[in-house]
């Protein structure tokens, strides 16, 4: 695996949303501007990303979206806690 690739693997972020959250969209939009990888897991969609999210979670669900970085959880959209989460995985 070439240190790109490494790089791009250290940076893939979770983002868990809904289809009528714009905050969540926000995020995705503001973590694509910071290059990360994003993957979006729609709650609403899928059971299984819903039971994902709440295992990770302690089934402590306080709303989306909730994002994923590298372990880090963060509640909402958060600029300076997803700036501190890519620059701790950096």
């Amino acid at each position: 695996m070439s240190n790109d690739a490494k790089a791009d693997d250290a940076k893939k972020v979770i983002v868990y949303s809904t289809n009528w959250c714009a905050y969540c969209k926000m995020a995705k939009q503001y973590l694509a501007s910071k290059d990360a990888v994003v993957e979006e897991k729609n709650i609403e969609e899928d059971e299984e990303f819903h039971k994902e999210l709440m295992d990770k979670i302690g089934g402590n669900f306080r709303g989306v979206p909730v994002i994923d970085i590298a372990g880090t959880i963060i509640y909402g959209f958060d600029r300076s806690k997803i700036d501190a989460a890519l620059k701790a995985i950096a």
